[in-house]
Parts: C-alpha cells; structure tokens; sequence
C-alpha cells in the first residue's frame, strides 16, 4: 500500500506530484514480481474507461464498478450505464480482454443528504471533493469486500477533474478499508487524447455535462432534452445483452445463493 508521504518524498519539496508516474512505478514493480494484480476501478461513463482500460489490462485484470448516484436525471444515468457495458463488450471482443462490469443501485438521494449543502460551490470546488470522496468511499467499500488488490477511479483521465485532489482522497480512503488506492493520472501522456480518439472508434456516446444536476443547472443544461433522449435511448437498449461481461461473485461451497 503506498502511503501519500513515501509519493510526496519521491519528488522535489514543493514539486507538483506526477501521479501518472507513481502509477508507471507501481506497475514495474508488479513486472518485477511477475504479478498481475486485480484491480476494482470506479468509471462515471464509458469515454473515461477508454483509455485507462486499454492501459490498465496490459498489467492487470480490471473490472469496472459503475456507482454513480450523483448523475441526474434516473434515465442518463442508465443511459450510461448501459453505454458503459457496451463499450466494455466491444473492447473485449476487439482486444481479446475479459474486462468484467459491476454496477450499483441508483440512490441519488444518500448523494444530495452529503452534497446538498454545497449546491451553490463552483465546478470543481467543496462539492467535487466531496463528490469523489463519496465514490472513492463505495468503490473501496466494494473492493474489500470483492477480495480485489486496488481500487481507483477513471476520473482523473478529464481535464475538467482535480487529478491531486482525487489522488489526496484516494491514499486517505485506502486506510478505512483493508485493499490499497492505484494511484493514477490517467490524462497524462496523451491519455485523454487517446480517449478522444477511442470514443470515436467505438462510436461511444459523450455526455455534455458530469451528470450532478447542481453543475448541469450552472451549465444551463437542456436537462429536459437530455432525458427525453436518454430515455429514448435506454427504451431501446432496454433488452440488450450484456451477460458476458457481468461480474460473478464467488459463492461459498454448498450455498445456493447469496
């Protein structure tokens, strides 16, 4: 597990922390040990999975968790989810990977009872940190109870995301639960570009805005418009099979269900 002083002492006082760095680090020590960890990392939407999972499943086994209850209205976020699961089975059957997917249950409301109060912050501000707390919070939650080595977050392929408050958030979370943070940069080295480009060949849907109706507001997002078409788009991908690529949970010998 690395600890967020042993990264700082591997840059200059004052320097600003490369964790795309930290991250080609820990990966060479995984070569080194000939290991392929398992790793459980969170993704809001498909284009942010893009790049970081053609990165990741060169050293690890990754799955994806989908649990984003600050994504309004209901209908994107299914629309996104289901998007997601696409793209994860169109990356499998091109590449020959067996990424998995997990998803949470929509409950928007746990997510308004933390962020609410901050309705009125800045994009980027008290309400963000606050916001990839919670996630980072559930993914690990998740993580050590699934058994899986890491967990972390495809938010810091955008721009638009604090890469070092993630990163910060991250290193504190992994010291509630027994399963280490990856620390990760994943925009750096013409990875957003990448995801850019991969969106494009996958014919992945991009979103307008993050989801938190608090920024779309802001924005002066169509939200009506954007939920007519996402839940056009989930009427008619309702019935879209995406078995092969779910997440099966271990059950113990001699347990029919769990």
């Amino acid at each position: 597990m690395l600890e967020a002083d042993q990264i700082r002492a591997m840059f200059e006082k004052d320097q600003k922390v490369n964790y795309d760095l930290v991250l080609q680090r820990e990966i060479k020590s995984w070569q080194a040990q000939a290991r392929r960890p398992r790793i459980l990392m969170h993704s809001c939407c498909a284009p942010c999975s893009t790049y970081t999972l053609e990165y990741l499943t060169q050293h690890a086994d990754v799955t994806i968790y989908y649990d984003n209850p600050n994504i309004h209205p209901r209908a994107e976020f299914e629309r996104r989810r289901l998007v997601q699961q696409q793209f994860i089975l169109d990356f499998n059957a091109r590449t020959g990977n067996h990424v998995s997917f997990l998803g949470a249950d929509y409950r928007p409301s746990d997510w308004l009872k933390e962020t609410a109060a901050l309705k009125d912050e800045p994009e980027g501000g008290a309400r963000c940190r606050v916001c990839y707390n919670y996630r980072l919070d559930r993914v690990a939650q998740k993580a050590q109870a699934l058994g899986f080595d890491y967990f972390g977050s495809a938010l810091t392929i955008s721009p638009s995301k604090n890469a070092q408050v993630i990163n910060e958030l991250g290193l504190e979370v992994q010291h509630l639960y027994a399963v280490a943070y990856l620390p990760s940069d994943f925009k750096k080295r013409g990875g957003y570009a990448r995801s850019v480009a991969m969106s494009k060949e996958y014919d992945v849907y991009r979103q307008c805005y993050c989801g938190c109706v608090f920024a779309a507001t802001k924005q002066g997002i169509d939200l009506t418009k954007v939920n007519r078409e996402a839940t056009a788009y989930v009427r008619a991908h309702a019935q879209d099979d995406f078995a092969a690529i779910q997440f099966a949970i271990a059950r113990p010998a001699g347990v029919d269900h769990v």
